[in-house]
Parts: structure tokens; sequence; C-alpha cells
């Protein structure tokens, strides 16, 4: 048996890096990094999303990548009310909530919003 201990990091395939790394900076605070061969990923936490631009994934790769296919559920550290705040100050547009769901620990409450590729963004808090 395998004990898998927590994700470590995923990969989004995005049409634009440069605007995404913008998105995910400006608006959920995460810091981007360069590694490798001049690779982009967006740190957070003790984990990391990586970018691959699309039609210039780096192998191995998933089967079908595609930008936009990705529905992600990221916990915040603030009420869900300052983060709704800083949306609007950003000029995001909240889709839903907030609303009740369940969370891998519990229930949660979440809001949710698109990034630039039109990939799902739930932020959420444990209730």
């Amino acid at each position: 048996m395998i004990n898998i201990d927590r994700l470590d990091h995923l990969v989004l395939t995005v049409r634009d890096i440069e605007s995404t790394c913008n998105f995910y900076n400006r608006v959920l605070g995460m810091q981007v990094v360069i590694f490798g061969e001049r690779r982009k990923a967006l740190a957070f936490g003790q984990q990391k999303i990586n970018l691959h631009q699309i039609g210039e994934e780096f192998e191995p790769k998933a089967n079908k990548p595609t930008p936009g296919s990705a529905d992600l559920c990221l916990i915040v550290q603030e009420p869900l009310s300052d983060i709704e705040q800083h949306l609007r100050f950003c000029g995001v547009e909240i889709i839903s909530g907030p609303i009740e769901r369940t969370g891998a620990m519990g229930a949660i409450a979440s809001l949710y919003i698109n990034d630039p590729d039109l990939n799902l963004i739930e932020l959420s808090v444990y209730l």
C-alpha cells in the first residue's frame, strides 16, 4: 500500500504564462518563481502550480493538456467577506458564493471566480 502525504504541485496548461502569473500574483497573492530552464510556477504555502504554455508543454505531460480545464479549491486564511472585497477591488467577477460546500476535512464556505483561461477557482474557508 502507498500512503500519500500531500499534494506537492500540479500543472496548469495556459494560453499566456505572463497573464496567468500576473493574475495569480496580483489577485491571489501567489509568488511567481522561476526554476529549471526558465520555467515558471506559482508558489503558495508548501505547494506550487507549475505552468505549461499550450503547445510548448514539458514531457511527460497529461494526455490532453487544455487551458481552462482545471477546477481548483484553495483554502484561504482571511474571512470570505475580506476576500470578496479584495476581488471586487481587483475587478474580478465572483461567479458564485459564498456558498457552503464540503472540503477534504469538512464543511467549507466558498466563493468562485475564473482565472484568465477560465479555470474555475474556488476560494474557501473551513466552517
